[in-house]
């Protein structure tokens, strides 16, 4: 018998198993049908089909019913929302540092920032806020939201896999204290990832070292061309008004990089105290009952 003969009975015999398993595995209420074919008890559609055309024309071949095709999509719909949660899981494990502000988005908002719908909108127009370099310097006085506003983008742009990193100067300092080993790859992962969100800017130690630090994060972003966010206490007034060299030429690239944002909501800290205030006061007085 020639090696194509034999390769021809091979596939016959293979087709001949293919369609007996098929129909070893009928399930209840599953019935054949007048063209000979498996058809599902369930939806009414077969689970096997004929071949038309080719070498295989004739044979029957296994095919998915209608409800078993809706159960496999299913669960491949499941599948791929289980693998972009465990995604977005690890993106936001890199770029926060603190698990809380996880929770620190759009939908907990409480409605009391008025630069809210701005922020919607940063989120909404991301690419071509990264197409044109814009970022944003929110500005205000303490307690004002300013880093849940900016942690409220981080987690939108996170959750349609943006990676985006979320830290201060004194995290950055910290993590680069007391070694140069490694130091330009941690730079240059700042200057690359497709947003950097600086919180408390200004807040930080003003050593020579660090002032050199922050400078060099700032100007990597500059000639990366990447936009940054910036969270700062200090007014527009203190920044354009640097005298000195070391902290002009760091405000000077914030203030063009950033498109300055007031933030003037109300103060969420004291919120939080009075509400637990007014809670431990109910707790207290029950107790009196």
């Amino acid at each position: 018998m020639s090696e194509k003969n034999e390769k021809s009975v091979d596939l016959s015999d293979f087709m001949d198993e293919l369609e007996k398993k098929a129909r070893e595995k009928m399930q209840p209420g599953d019935y054949t049908g007048a063209d000979s074919l498996v058809y599902c008890g369930k939806c009414h559609t077969p689970k096997q089909m004929r071949v038309t055309t080719g070498f295989l024309a004739g044979r029957i071949i296994p095919c998915l019913c209608h409800c078993e095709k809706e159960k496999r999509d299913r669960e491949d719909a499941e599948e791929k929302v289980r693998e972009k949660e465990k995604r977005v899981a690890e993106l936001k494990g890199r770029g926060f540092l603190s698990r809380s502000m996880r929770e620190w988005t759009f939908e907990n908002d409480n409605g009391q920032n008025p630069q809210m719908q701005l922020a919607r909108r940063y989120v909404q127009e991301w690419e071509k806020m990264k197409e044109k370099n814009i970022g944003l310097l929110i500005w205000g006085d303490v307690g004002c939201g300013k880093t849940y506003l900016a942690a409220a983008i981080a987690n939108a742009l996170m959750e349609d896999e943006i990676p985006v990193r979320m830290t201060n100067f004194n995290a950055i300092m910290n993590d680069l204290s007391g070694s140069f080993e490694g130091r330009n790859e941690y730079l240059d992962r700042l200057s690359g990832c497709p947003l950097l969100i600086i919180d408390d800017f200004g807040m930080e130690r003003e050593t020579d070292y660090g002032l050199e630090l922050i400078y060099s994060v700032i100007d990597g972003r500059y000639r990366s061309r990447k936009p940054m966010i910036v969270t700062t206490n200090l007014t527009l007034t203190e920044l354009r008004g640097a005298t000195d060299t070391a902290h002009r030429r760091i405000y000077d690239r914030v203030l063009e990089m950033c498109v300055p944002v007031f933030c003037k909501g109300e103060s969420r800290r004291r919120k939080t105290a009075e509400e637990k205030f007014r809670e431990l006061k109910s707790i207290l007085e029950e107790g009196d009952k």
